[in-house]
């Protein structure tokens, strides 16, 4: 089962560079529902979260507990996830 990169920043800054392959889903999108691009996507997918600081990917990943995501990591930052994911898959 692939990784899910998902970069919770807002699309500015998405749009200004993002880990390669990642996703854009901003923490108020998520309070919003959960988004189409993780509707059909298994609860145990390895989603790996990350923003600027790492505690709006925090905030999201408890949001996608919520919906019943059991495999979400904090990558923190772009950088790290970068260094532990290289390409995102």
């Amino acid at each position: 089962m692939p990784t899910i990169i998902i970069d919770v920043r807002e699309p500015f800054e998405y749009a200004a560079g993002h880990v390669d392959g990642a996703i854009n889903i901003p923490p108020a999108t998520l309070m919003d529902g959960l988004p189409s691009q993780l509707k059909d996507k298994p609860k145990d997918t390895e989603l790996v979260l990350y923003c600027l600081s790492g505690a709006r990917s925090s905030t999201s990943a408890k949001l996608l507990t919520r919906y019943g995501f059991t495999n979400i990591v904090n990558g923190i930052n772009q950088y790290h996830v970068e260094a532990t994911y290289g390409d995102g898959r």
